[in-house]
């Protein structure tokens, strides 16, 4: 079992999950982002938020050992404190925003990265986090004050298994049609490329508290999303119409939703977990 995620937002979110639990420490949770990047940063997303948390804005302050990790894990302990309080991923896109309270800074930020933690009350108030690449290819956490929407229940662990144990199948059915017909394919081989990629996850670990059944479901779905990956890049560069992009679009769409709902219910029950 490889045990990975690759997902800073699901990193954060495990982690965090297993500290407030006393499970883990601020260090293993520093240690766990830093697999990402050796340079974290954050700051609040608006000046109302960084009133109410102590957070720097606008500009970001480096998050390192001590005072930078405690700051941020403090925000997240404040917002779930209440009884009630849930700490969940969200991975928006396009078409797809549930989980986002509408019409926020918060929700903007989460649907450009695709990605965010939110932690509150669902229906009342909380923190959500956003990370964000910049150009000095560091990790810069981004912190609002918003609204915790009611999520719409997450798939059960039973389901999700499931469902990624077929996804890998339909996806290495999916990565051999688009093999079989890509343009100038050459040598490079799908298998190790596919070993690349889950090799690049592997760097990003689990605490030893999430649930073994939730760690299977993350590695299918590490499994899959690599092989869809390569299906991606295998594909022809240059097709010859719109409808070779439509039918590209139209056979890989499902896996990368199905994988999506998949590592959600994995994750949040793994930070649900105490």
């Amino acid at each position: 079992m490889l045990d990975h995620m690759c997902s800073p937002s699901a990193t954060l979110t495990v982690w965090a999950g297993s500290w407030l639990a006393g499970r883990s420490a601020p260090d293993d949770v520093l240690d766990a982002l830093r697999a990402w990047s050796p340079q974290h940063s954050v700051a609040a997303g608006d000046p109302v938020t960084g009133g109410r948390t102590g957070l720097p804005w606008p500009s970001a302050e480096p998050l390192e050992a001590g005072t930078g990790i405690m700051m941020l894990l403090k925000v997240i302990r404040e917002a779930m404190a209440e009884p009630g309080a849930q700490l969940r991923l969200v991975l928006p896109v396009p078409g797809d925003a549930r989980g986002l309270p509408v019409g926020t800074e918060f929700a903007t930020a989460a649907m450009d990265a695709e990605e965010g933690v939110i932690a509150g009350v669902p229906g009342g108030e909380g923190v959500a986090l956003v990370p964000q690449w910049t150009d000095e290819e560091a990790l810069q956490w981004t912190v609002f004050h918003t609204a915790v929407p009611v999520p719409t229940p997450d798939m059960s662990l039973g389901e999700a298994e499931y469902t990624m144990r077929e996804a890998v199948r339909e996806a290495a059915e999916a990565l051999m049609r688009l093999h079989t017909t890509a343009v100038g394919d050459g040598d490079d081989d799908p298998r190790e490329m596919i070993e690349a990629e889950l090799a690049d996850c592997s760097r990003h670990i689990y605490p030893d508290s999430a649930p073994l059944r939730a760690r299977r479901i993350l590695d299918s779905a590490d499994h899959v999303a690599a092989i869809l990956t390569v299906a991606q890049q295998t594909a022809p560069s240059s097709p010859s119409s719109a409808s070779a992009v439509q039918a590209q679009e139209t056979l890989l769409r499902p896996l990368w939703n199905a994988l999506r709902a998949a590592r959600l219910a994995a994750v949040n029950a793994a930070a649900g977990s105490r």
